[in-house]
């Protein structure tokens, strides 16, 4: 059972939400997977069901095919946002964290191509695993945040918030222009390219700067 949580231990009063997402914030891994870069920000939305903590092992759904990790670093929620302006954003963000925005790629591949939304390839149980949460009680330069994914100890993606298409508060703010969030909601916010498919004993390992957070899995 996921619950939010905060690396410094305090307790965490956020019930778990949505989880809000965006496709292609990266142009370089729109441009990985043949796909155009979008002209606005792409949204879909993982129900709460898919959350599970990053520190217990994920478990690959079997018979759908090939299961692609995308590390994003997610943003969770602490205040409402209604059709907010990106000043107002830094307010409302609670925690600074990390996903896993586990992907059945071939799934996915063949819904786009009927024209059908991403949900069953991207919203199964335990399709996104969570880091605990950094505590905001200061403002982060929300343009210059860096993480890490290593695979097996090899790194596979390196994400620079610099280098979203749509940046991170100008992206909350448009969200917010469709779905409110709520208190408890996560915003995770794209995956730079390096991609890949995972397998049975792989060790994945996420870091938040350098010394900011880093949380591991294994797949099982």
């Amino acid at each position: 059972m996921y619950k939010h949580t905060f690396t410094c231990k305090t307790p965490v009063d956020l019930p778990l939400g949505k989880i809000v997402c965006v496709g292609r914030n990266y142009a370089a891994h729109a441009e990985e997977l043949d796909n155009p870069v979008p002209e606005e920000p792409m949204l879909f939305i993982k129900p709460a069901t898919a959350a599970a903590p990053m520190a217990e092992p994920v478990h690959l759904p079997r018979g759908r095919g090939s299961c692609h990790f995308e590390g994003e670093l997610a943003l969770l929620i602490g205040k409402r946002l209604t059709d907010a302006n990106a000043a107002e954003v830094p307010g409302a963000v609670a925690g600074l964290g990390l996903a896993l925005d586990l992907t059945l790629r071939e799934l996915q591949s063949d819904l786009k191509k009927q024209g059908h939304p991403w949900e069953k390839a991207k919203g199964f149980d335990g399709a996104c695993p969570l880091s605990p949460f950094v505590k905001l009680d200061w403002l982060p330069d929300w343009d210059n945040l860096t993480y890490t994914l290593w695979l097996n100890d090899e790194i596979r993606q390196r994400g620079k918030s610099n280098h979203m298409l749509t940046p991170i508060l100008d992206l909350v703010a448009y969200i917010s222009s469709y779905f409110t969030l709520l208190p408890g909601d996560v915003v995770l916010t794209g995956t730079p390219a390096g991609v890949g498919e995972l397998q049975v004993g792989d060790k994945v390992a996420m870091g938040l700067e350098e010394d900011w957070l880093r949380a591991e899995t294994l797949v099982v």
